[in-house]
């Protein structure tokens, strides 16, 4: 498995179909997975620290869970399969819970824990849109890295990850 980072949300054009983009903490590959609206929503609102006066379900499901006495270790995303993600929620207790990818990943910020990607699938779906093989380590390198997935993004159809 190979443990990856959240780049951002993204509004893909012409289309107007939302995408995260995910990057290998220690590699160059990112992994785009066109996701739909309200998770774009949920991801985007805890990459930015944005708490909403209600619960939206992911943080609701996150907090079930702590109430009932556990915790989400880790999101495995563990396969792409004709353009679909396919993740788990990994509990302290060893049960593991499919998910869509899109689901795991905004869950994965409410909890806190870390994000892993088979490496079939990183295989599959990772693609190398420039910039240093290390994890950008200040706002400056992120921008940049953001800036290049704008680049990317303009070229890209969701046609170009078919297998």
């Amino acid at each position: 498995m190979i443990e990856v980072g959240i780049v951002g949300v993204r509004i893909e054009m012409p289309s107007n179909q939302p995408l995260v983009l995910l990057r290998e903490l220690h590699g160059e590959r990112h992994i785009p997975i066109w996701i739909g609206a309200a998770e774009a929503t949920a991801i985007a609102l805890a990459e930015q620290g944005v708490v909403p006066p209600r619960p939206l379900t992911h943080d609701l499901l996150c907090g079930v869970v702590r109430a009932l006495g556990h915790n989400i270790l880790r999101v495995n995303l563990t396969k792409v399969e004709e353009g679909v993600f396919y993740a788990e929620l990994v509990f302290d207790n060893g049960t593991t819970v499919s998910s869509r990818a899109s689901d795991a990943i905004a869950i994965a910020q409410r909890a806190e824990c870390p994000i892993w990607a088979s490496e079939a699938m990183v295989e599959e779906a990772g693609v190398v849109i420039g910039g240093d093989a290390d994890a950008p380590e200040d706002d400056e390198a992120k921008e940049r890295e953001v800036r290049q997935f704008r680049e990317f993004l303009n070229d890209v159809e969701p046609e170009d990850f078919d297998k």
